[in-house]
């Protein structure tokens, strides 16, 4: 499941994904792709590879409780004030 494949742009800023590739990946006509800018370059993705892309990032988070915080420390700055 690895491999590197060369594409060039073409008319309209058109791509061509390799067949092998689509076949592996599931990719049929319409299927939504996300196309990610990162620091290190250009990341192409199906919606569900993206969610649990995202999924693996923000686990362990305690988002809730990084929320509160945040807002209590502004409360007592707006307070301080």
């Amino acid at each position: 499941m690895s491999g590197t494949y060369t594409v060039t742009m073409g008319d309209r800023g058109r791509l061509v994904v390799p067949a092998e590739l689509r076949e592996r990946a599931g990719l049929s006509i319409g299927t939504p792709l996300i196309l990610v800018e990162s620091e290190t370059g250009l990341v192409i993705m199906t919606r569900d590879q993206a969610r649990a892309h995202l999924r693996r990032q923000l686990e362990g988070a305690d988002l809730v409780s990084d929320l509160l915080d945040e807002r209590r420390r502004a409360a007592i700055a707006e307070d301080a004030a």
